[in-house]
């Protein structure tokens, strides 16, 4: 690709007469609707983290581009939901005379506002927006207030939008070769196909696009930061399937890629795949799939089956090809990583750059390695008080430069078609206090501790969560996200089922699930600190004496932790020998792949503590 590509842009900043023209405009067709309220969750149809522009509503009409929360409009007021992620985004980029912002705590904080709605009032809602788990939450808050809970159609918000509204995304839909995915679609769609057989079921609707790559063994491009082609497909009880793509998406051979048993059709067919479904039972996920398709199965008389993404826990289990992929492309992140923080260490410590220019400063060298398709998120750069803002996402309106004296989290990743990164590094700017050293060795020795844990079969990541966290429980500390998320292989940078947190998940760790190791600790108004790597959980061994066969995990990153900031007295020998070994087979890995001048830099920064 060019040496100028640019992934990322950072004008999102306040627009103050967005609010009041998209909100005045909104309100006009919900009057012609004879709706008091509507309701805007950021999700879209195809329940995705990312969006294409075209579904970017909730930025429309409140100018709030985060990736999480809600909006309810109503005719006398407007009402943001964000979370502690994006306490200062979300007061940047809304206008104060137009959106309160509130706490968002899932639907919750939404059914809690329709307590206060008049009683009588019509709520509307778009069913493709929504979960059918989500809308229980809603219609029943609603039930109890009095009030009418509309699906609208169409939305009003997208006729407010109107002409200005951008195309819906059309990019190309391309293989994704073996030799990266390590098992044929035809191997895939069989064996899922025992699954269904044996749950009774004639059919599965799938609708998340990160199943409908895994799948088929494609990529696209629809949505950002994720090589994703939007549309859905049904997989059948004997393993043929039917995939729904716009005909622009479709590229050449694509239909010989997909083979015989995959037939290749358009949305337009959608209704009668449906309706052959009739009197046959039809697995679908209420948590990721809308409501609109439950609808649509039970209109066309199929009766739907709630389950989870058929193709999930088998996608999130990578297969020896998909591991080999991925540890090469961490092995190159890392190299650009490390490149990047030997800047940071030098030069940047002299020039101060922005928290832009340092964003920038790390795409570039992703860019110009030539292997890099995009990001996989926006990069978090964060500096002093803005890094105690987990999310936060730098703008032309927040930028500022760094100083002597505080610290700098950068939280990056990137796709490559061998695998996708998530890394975080904190990095002192001038000389870290004692306090910094303090609470990022804290920090370390959590991430230490879940790096090295040995757990049984049936463990889940609520189970593993505590690890990380209990010494800063010790002191007094804790902080307010998940541990570790899901990772994909050229897919998305969050995906389940797996996760490390404290809310309850019931999905044991597997061998070959990717997840991240990222405890972190944020004083408001002061600093952030957060170390992150991937780590896979490896196949259950012996351990000599033992009883049972443990899983384990095996790391995936691999990029010097600044030991400016590490205070080696509150380390124990073990944890030590753990960072001197880290530091030493990252020095081994990367070596040969960075320029002298880092390697030299990365010789001492990696020496034994």
């Amino acid at each position: 690709m060019p040496a100028d590509t640019a992934f990322q842009t950072f004008d999102v900043t306040t627009h103050p007469s967005q609010g009041v023209t998209n909100v005045a405009a909104l309100r006009a067709q919900m009057t012609a609707m004879g709706l008091y309220g509507f309701i805007i969750p950021h999700e879209d149809e195809h329940q995705n983290e990312y969006l294409p522009d075209a579904n970017e509503r909730l930025a429309w009409v409140s100018g709030f581009t985060g990736s999480a929360g809600a909006a309810i409009v109503f005719q006398d007021k407007a009402i943001l939901f964000a979370d502690g992620r994006y306490t200062l985004q979300s007061r940047e980029q809304t206008d104060p005379s137009v959106f309160s912002v509130e706490d968002f705590n899932g639907m919750a904080s939404l059914a809690e506002q329709l307590a206060l709605v008049p009683k009588g009032a019509v709520i509307g809602y778009d069913p493709a927006l929504h979960s059918p788990d989500g809308l229980k939450t809603l219609k029943a808050a609603a039930d109890q207030a009095g009030l009418t809970l509309k699906a609208t159609s169409p939305n009003p918000l997208d006729l407010a939008w109107g002409e200005a509204r951008p195309p819906q995304p059309a990019a190309p839909v391309v293989p994704h070769p073996i030799e990266f995915a390590g098992v044929s679609s035809a191997d895939k769609r069989h064996g899922l196909a025992e699954t269904l057989r044996a749950k009774g079921a004639k059919a599965a609707l799938i609708t998340a696009p990160s199943s409908l790559a895994w799948l088929f063994n494609i990529r696209g491009g629809d949505v950002i930061r994720s090589p994703l082609p939007l549309g859905q497909a049904i997989l059948f009880d004997d393993g043929r399937a039917q995939i729904f793509l716009e005909p622009a998406k479709v590229t050449e051979g694509l239909g010989e890629w997909l083979g015989n048993e995959v037939s290749l059709l358009t949305p337009a067919d959608i209704a009668s795949a449906l309706a052959d479904l009739s009197g046959h039972s039809v697995l679908i996920d209420p948590a990721i799939s809308s409501a609109y398709w439950f609808e649509a199965l039970t209109s066309a008389g199929a009766t739907t089956v709630p389950a989870d993404d058929i193709c999930a826990l088998p996608r999130a289990c990578k297969n020896e090809t998909e591991l080999k992929g991925t540890t090469a492309a961490h092995i190159r992140d890392g190299a650009i990583l490390t490149t990047f923080l030997h800047w940071v260490a030098t030069e940047a410590q002299t020039t101060l750059p922005s928290e832009i220019e340092l964003a920038q400063k790390l795409e570039s060298l992703r860019i110009a390695s030539g292997r890099v398709k995009d990001l996989s998120f926006d990069t978090i750069s964060g500096f002093g008080p803005h890094g105690a803002l987990p999310h936060y996402r730098v703008t032309t309106a927040s930028d500022i430069r760094i100083a002597k004296g505080n610290l700098l989290l950068v939280d990056s990743g990137a796709q490559s078609e061998d695998g996708t990164t998530d890394v975080t590094r904190t990095m002192a700017i001038g000389e870290p206090n004692l306090e910094h050293k303090r609470m990022f060795t804290l920090v370390l020795k959590g991430h230490i501790a879940l790096a090295t844990v040995r757990f049984p079969a049936g463990t889940t990541g609520t189970h593993l969560d505590a690890l990380a966290r209990q010494y800063l429980w010790a002191g007094g500390f804790d902080y307010d996200h998940g541990t570790g998320h899901g990772v994909g292989v050229y897919l998305g940078v969050h995906e389940g089922p797996q996760r490390i947190s404290k809310a309850l998940n019931r999905y044991p760790l597997q061998t070959g699930m990717i997840v991240s190791n990222e405890p972190g600790f944020y004083k408001a108004g002061e600093f952030g600190i957060r170390i992150e790597n991937l780590q896979y959980v490896t196949k259950p061994t012996p351990i000599d004496g033992g009883e049972r066969p443990m899983h384990g995990f095996e790391n995936l990153t691999w990029a010097p932790i600044d030991r400016n900031l590490i205070e080696v007295s509150l380390l124990t020998e073990a944890e030590r020998a753990y960072m001197d070994a880290y530091h030493a087979r990252t020095f081994d890995l990367l070596k040969d792949l960075v320029a002298p001048d880092v390697r030299e830099w990365l010789k001492t920064v990696c020496a034994p503590l």
